[in-house]
């Protein structure tokens, strides 16, 4: 979205809104965000009513271009100037030591914080219009705790627009990226070094060429346990209310006429040629492309009236580690869904 299309009076009507403590819902470049004043524990605690959230839960703060870093983290490391200067504005977050002077609602109670400035010309003009572009706004995605996350000003309307808890959405068109931010952990350097919490469109490898040293994969949390928590890092997430289960290309042919011979309806997405389903998305091939579409696809798989989502598994490692990341998340708690239907009566 060019910025001379950008609705200047909708931008000042919700940073003023921002500014006396209400929620603004606005697009990113990943997914679209549900955004409170950073400063205000209030606020920021009216996110977590609205979205259903665990307190506990970390949310990423949003700076305009040019923000001072020094006045939200209590040290920054040369490297989270580094990686900054190559990826602001840009999907990536940093996780920092917080300021005293920051609200540890933000941060879940944790001595840190997630930082990041968004490229989306629609989210550079609000942050730069709420409090003169030096206010921080915290924005988780804009959907209920746990589910899919919203690429579409429609997606947040059909989340919260009954109950009149978000007062402005801002619409930006489809979110270009699609998945949410890849978070590097910084603030433990001298112990851990760089550590990549959630995987996304910003590989380690990218973060590697610009500090020289590669970010530690993600890991569980029980093999981490000092790590920072973090946003969407938990292990059922981004799930739709129908089961999600991937399978490898030539299972899924086989597992699709099967449920298909048992009387099961499927909701397919994919990205090469399968038999005919129930109702069925075919996705480009490629990371970002696929990345672009997934979330979109998932609610629209979601609305089909289907007995699961079943989704061919992509290409793992490289560029679609983000992707991989958010499906298996998707799926978590479908294990053994296939089975079940195959081998019980069709209602």
């Amino acid at each position: 979205m060019a910025s001379e299309n950008i609705d200047q009076a909708a931008i000042e009507a919700a940073a003023r809104a921002l500014e006396q403590g209400a929620l603004v819902a606005f697009p990113t470049e990943t997914v679209y965000g549900l955004g409170a004043d950073a400063e205000n524990p209030a606020a920021v605690a009216a996110i977590y009513a609205a979205k259903g959230r665990p307190q506990d839960h970390p949310v990423i703060v949003h700076l305009a271009p040019g923000a001072p870093l020094d006045y939200w983290a209590a040290s920054i490391p040369h490297e989270a100037r580094a990686l900054a200067d190559a990826f602001w504005p840009g999907p990536l977050t940093m996780i920092l030591k917080r300021a005293p002077n920051i609200p540890d609602a933000v941060s879940g109670g944790q001595d840190t914080v997630g930082l990041r400035c968004p490229s989306h010309p629609v989210a550079i003009a609000l942050l730069r219009a709420f409090k003169g572009g030096k206010g921080g706004v915290a924005a988780p995605s804009a959907n209920k705790f746990g589910a899919v996350s919203p690429t579409l000003a429609q997606h947040v309307r059909d989340e919260f627009g009954q109950d009149g808890s978000v007062s402005m959405v801002l619409d930006g068109g489809a979110s270009m990226v699609g998945i949410e931010s890849t978070i590097v952990d910084l603030s433990r350097l001298a112990t851990h070094g760089p550590v990549l919490l959630r995987p996304g469109h910003i590989s380690a490898e990218a973060i590697a060429a610009v500090i020289d040293q590669l970010p530690s994969a993600p890991v569980a949390r029980s093999a981490d346990p000092t790590a920072p928590r973090a946003s969407g890092t938990l292990e059922s997430h981004y799930a739709p209310h129908t089961p999600v289960a991937m399978q490898d290309s030539a299972t899924l042919r086989q597992t699709l006429l099967e449920l298909a011979a048992a009387g099961r309806k499927v909701a397919l997405i994919h990205y090469s040629d399968m038999p005919p389903t129930h109702a069925a998305l075919r996705l480009p091939a490629t990371p970002d492309g696929f990345a672009h579409a997934l979330y979109a696809a998932l609610r629209a798989m979601d609305g089909q009236g289907a007995d699961l989502i079943l989704v061919e598994a992509p290409p793992q490692g490289g560029a679609w580690l983000g992707v991989n990341d958010r499906l298996r998340r998707a799926a978590h708690g479908s294990t053994g869904i296939v089975h079940g239907l195959l081998n019980q009566a069709a209602p």
